[in-house]
């Protein structure tokens, strides 16, 4: 079964999936939340395609450690998750994850504009990768 880490935000959601033997995080795409009817339905089939077997979800704390209005929604999404499946459901924390996505891509001479389209998606797997690299240390 692999992992599935979410980037959850408020115009789109990056989805990273684990290897099957749980090493190493891929980015795998990019929910469109303004062109994506039913998300929840879209997680769904990737749940289903992929053998998912677990999710873990950014969890969105300010630098300071506080929590602000975006991990509200990400707390309430993530209720959506734990309603819909019946799998683990992980916290992550993901401060930083989008900036080292950035990073990655500019280090990789990756134009601004194609960036866009993928930094969700990256970030979700720092996030998942993260999260495994803590879990194996543990």
């Amino acid at each position: 079964m692999r992992q599935m880490g979410i980037d959850y935000g408020d115009v789109r959601i990056g989805i990273a999936l684990s290897d099957l033997l749980g090493i190493t995080a891929q980015s795998f795409t990019v929910i469109d939340r303004n062109k994506t009817p039913d998300i929840m339905q879209t997680i769904a089939t990737i749940v289903a395609e992929q053998d998912v077997g677990e999710i873990v979800v950014g969890w969105p704390k300010n630098m300071n450690g506080t929590l602000g209005e975006r991990a509200q929604k990400t707390a309430a999404f993530v209720e959506e998750l734990e309603q819909r499946f019946a799998l683990p459901i992980h916290l992550m924390d993901e401060r930083l994850s989008t900036v080292g996505a950035h990073r990655l891509l500019s280090e990789g001479d990756v134009k601004s504009k194609k960036r866009k389209k993928v930094v969700d998606k990256i970030a979700a797997a720092l996030i998942l990768q993260a999260y495994m690299d803590k879990r194996g240390r543990s």
